[in-house]
């Protein structure tokens, strides 16, 4: 039983997006409603092709709907300018790629920093926070390494630091354990959790590995577009 001071801090109402079109149209989300708690971590699981990576995209403002209504923080985003998402994704949205997306000349504290800059914070102030975020994920020995120098979960855990030093509400992690081993790939998964249960943020992870179940508090399976299951 949820409490009355529950924030969805996510939503979708009806979405449907479809790839290419006349005889080449792929539906690829077919009238998804569902919401995702602050506070929480919510995972996406199903076959490849089942829409999940496209509405963690449809999420965090990468891809726009045909149809169906979008809230992110309580402000609808189906149908605001591309300035406007621009803006909301540097601001509201912290993301998480399996590839880690880091830059190779850059140690492990510019990695994060550079996070800020994008934001315009200054950079003393973004030198501070970057410190801050990877100490805050046990990284507070590796911060001029770069990443020739770190193992998978140790680049992960730099990506997962750059996604949260602008503090965003909503962190969107697509297969961020994939490239890791087992052990690496779980401590990952546990700080996501963390992250969201402590730092009250809104998580959403896309995985194929179905032991990340364990971590979230609500599950979400897909098939051809549709939520087959939703467990909690």
């Amino acid at each position: 039983m949820h409490s009355e001071s529950r924030t969805i801090a996510l939503s979708v109402r009806g979405v449907h997006l479809t790839f290419g079109k006349g005889a080449a149209a792929v539906p690829v989300l077919r009238g998804i409603t569902t919401g995702f708690e602050q506070g929480e971590m919510t995972l996406l699981t199903g076959p490849s092709g089942s829409g999940k990576t496209s509405l963690l995209s449809v999420l965090g403002c990468i891809l726009r709907p045909d149809s169906g209504e979008v809230e992110v923080m309580g402000q609808s985003v189906a149908r605001i300018s591309e300035d406007a998402r621009t803006r909301l994704r540097l601001n509201r949205i912290g993301f998480v790629f399996q590839a880690f997306r880091l830059f190779d000349s850059l140690d492990a504290l510019e990695n994060v920093a550079l996070s800020l800059r994008l934001n315009g914070v200054r950079r003393r102030e973004r030198m501070e926070r970057a410190r801050a975020a990877l100490s805050g994920l046990g990284l507070e020995a590796k911060l001029r390494c770069k990443p020739n120098e770190l193992s998978g979960g140790e680049k992960q855990r730099v990506a997962l630091a750059r996604a949260i030093v602008h503090d965003p509400p909503v962190i969107l992690a697509d297969e961020p354990t994939a490239s890791l081993d087992s052990a690496a790939g779980l401590k990952v998964a546990a700080l996501l959790r963390e992250v969201a249960e402590v730092q009250r943020r809104t998580v959403v992870v896309v995985s194929h590995d179905e032991r990340l179940r364990a971590y979230a508090h609500h599950s979400l399976h897909m098939l051809d577009g549709q939520i087959l299951e939703e467990t909690k």
